[in-house]
């Protein structure tokens, strides 16, 4: 039996052992995934330790996207970004990905959006920097906007053609762009959001990392400005879509993959 995993702290509210158990199942693949919850300074150690125990895969969440990077040969996508989600240990030495960025590029093609122009990426933390790499890789101009206006700044000059600026500069960054993905928990715990509605149009692609809810204040008013609208649920998806087909070299079972994520939100 293969052992895939997931490393957190905390880890129990995870929803990729259902996720990837699901994919498992679909494809009669002799495989568990198990979540961990090693001490908060000892991701590089967990990681070491699986290696050790013959674990196939892991998945990284917070705390240890950056600490794991010492334990691992980045790629060097994972590099630029700064962070790992996803290890590999099918070569000599561990290999460290990041599937973020892929997982919301992926969740917007599966939508049929298409990925040229320009993209609004809102938030300059973990998530706003995976993403904002992932859509710049794909050649779309991308417009940093974030709280604390120097964090959009610093991104910026780290990612290829990037420009950083202030919240308050949305809705003429909003005027002409064809893609707003929201990277800020804005809209988890309340019925707000990071962007006026007053700047949302018919002619953009609306994605929300958050998952809860599903339906966020953000995705509501885009859908009323006639926006094409993904909620959070498909990037946490494809990204762990990712990580599968990585591990196992198998087509991941999407559709299975995305009922057992819903039916546990």
């Amino acid at each position: 039996m293969d052992v895939y995993g997931l490393i957190g702290n905390p880890v129990g509210h995870s929803l990729s052992p259902p996720m990837h158990e699901a994919g498992y199942d679909e494809l009669g693949l002799d495989a568990r995934y198990v979540a961990f919850e090693p001490p908060a300074d000892e991701g590089a150690a967990a990681v070491e330790a699986a290696e050790t125990l013959g674990v196939s895969g892991l998945n990284v969440t917070i705390p240890f996207k950056q600490d794991v990077m010492e334990a691992v040969e980045p790629t060097p996508l994972a590099e630029r970004i700064g962070a790992v989600n996803t290890v590999d240990f099918s070569g000599d030495t561990p290999t460290g990905h990041n599937t973020d960025a892929v997982g919301a590029v992926r969740a917007l093609s599966h939508h049929d959006v298409a990925l040229s122009g320009t993209a609004v990426v809102v938030g300059a933390g973990g998530a706003g920097r995976a993403v904002s790499f992932g859509l710049a890789d794909e050649d779309l101009s991308v417009r940093i906007a974030n709280r604390t206006e120097s964090k959009a700044h610093a991104l910026a000059d780290d990612v290829p053609g990037a420009t950083g600026h202030g919240l308050d500069e949305l809705g003429d960054l909003l005027a002409d762009a064809d893609v707003l993905v929201n990277c800020t928990s804005v809209g988890m715990e309340s019925d707000e959001t990071p962007v006026p509605a007053s700047a949302l149009h018919g002619d953009l692609a609306v994605l929300d990392a958050v998952y809860t809810p599903i339906e966020t204040r953000l995705l509501r008013d885009a859908a009323d400005a006639g926006a094409t609208t993904v909620d959070g649920a498909w990037m946490l998806l494809f990204q762990g879509v990712e990580a599968f087909e990585l591990w196992t070299g198998a087509e991941a079972p999407v559709a299975a993959m995305n009922d057992a994520l819903r039916a546990n939100l």
